[in-house]
């Protein structure tokens, strides 16, 4: 039995739910249990959504039974704000769905605290959605890493990054919380130390459907794994420009299937020659992404040319610190 007890005092804590740039994707394989197996080295923004949560210290759940049925007890635990247009049903929101596997996880692992403050989660949307930039997954991520602290589960990272992959591939990289290569579904990550870079991010209005990417038929899906101190040695590679073997399997299908995002990439690729990097799409699309020489990037002029010119929304931004 869950006892609900109400009322009164708040406070709210905000964080920047961060988006991610793959500066190569690779898929080196398909598994057993139907998911590919991947390769990437994950870039993470100081540009992504902001999750603000407001706890009322007084609106508490108290358990009167050790094992509560997670589903009903996060509906009672969990109040969504801002997020009712990317979801009809509270329970397909990656949002509801991290704190419903973090609250599971507590209940299998008998770790459960006998009460548990009620949060209400104000989604401040600024990523567009389905461009690649990892922003439901972030939004989980962030959403799972707050709670852990709040509701004093006191899980560790990896413990986190376990329960993050069921929610979403791409859940354990924000909550790794920095530059990786990463392999297996994007779960196994290796810290990795970049250069800081700027970047001219363009997000065409398109979405391919990730399920139809993966099914078809010119997707490679056999590029050679590479070592990990292979990857770490060539970054001169692939962080400014993109040389062979490095390369986004899924550009030339989603660029074929999306006009939007072929002329986005088009238009980026034009610029090249005077950024010295090359253009590419991040994930499975549909935003690219130039990389800035540091010369360029100190061009405020110049870059507000580019994103006035671009033929869909631009962003200048930068890694995460």
């Amino acid at each position: 039995m869950i006892k609900n007890i109400a009322e009164a005092s708040d406070s709210t804590i905000t964080r920047l739910s961060p988006a991610k740039i793959n500066l190569f994707l690779h898929i080196t394989g398909k598994r057993a249990d139907g998911y590919h197996n991947l390769q990437t080295v994950f870039r993470l923004l100081d540009w992504g959504d902001y999750l603000h949560f407001l706890v009322t210290d007084d609106a508490v759940i108290q358990m009167a039974d050790s094992k509560p049925d997670a589903n009903t007890l996060c509906h009672q635990l969990l109040v969504l704000a801002g997020a009712e247009a990317i979801t009809a049903d509270i329970e397909d929101n990656l949002i509801f769905k991290a704190a419903r596997a973090l609250l599971a996880f507590a209940i299998q692992s008998e770790t459960l605290p006998r009460q548990l403050a009620q949060v209400t989660v104000k989604l401040d949307k600024r990523l567009p959605m389905g461009a690649g930039l990892g922003g439901g997954s972030s939004n989980a991520a962030t959403t799972m890493l707050v709670l852990n602290e709040l509701w004093q589960l006191n899980f560790t990272r990896d413990a986190l990054i376990k329960i993050g992959a069921k929610v979403g591939a791409d859940v354990p990289i924000f909550i790794f919380g920095q530059d990786a290569i990463a392999t297996g579904i994007g779960e196994e990550l290796t810290a990795i130390n970049l250069p800081d870079q700027q970047y001219l991010v363009l997000t065409p209005e398109a979405h391919v459907n990730t399920a139809k990417l993966f099914a078809h038929p010119k997707l490679q899906r056999d590029i050679a794994l590479l070592s990990i101190d292979t990857i770490k040695n060539q970054s001169n590679d692939y962080v400014q420009n993109l040389n062979t073997p490095y390369y986004n399997v899924f550009t030339p299908v989603v660029t074929s299937l999306a006009p939007a995002v072929a002329e986005a990439l088009n238009y980026l690729q034009g610029l090249e020659t005077q950024a010295m990097s090359t253009a590419r799409m991040t994930g499975s699309g549909s935003a690219v992404f130039l990389p800035l020489d540091a010369s360029i990037a100190s061009d405020k002029a110049l870059l507000a040319k580019w994103i006035e010119s671009a033929p869909c929304s631009g962003y200048v931004v930068r890694n995460l610190k």
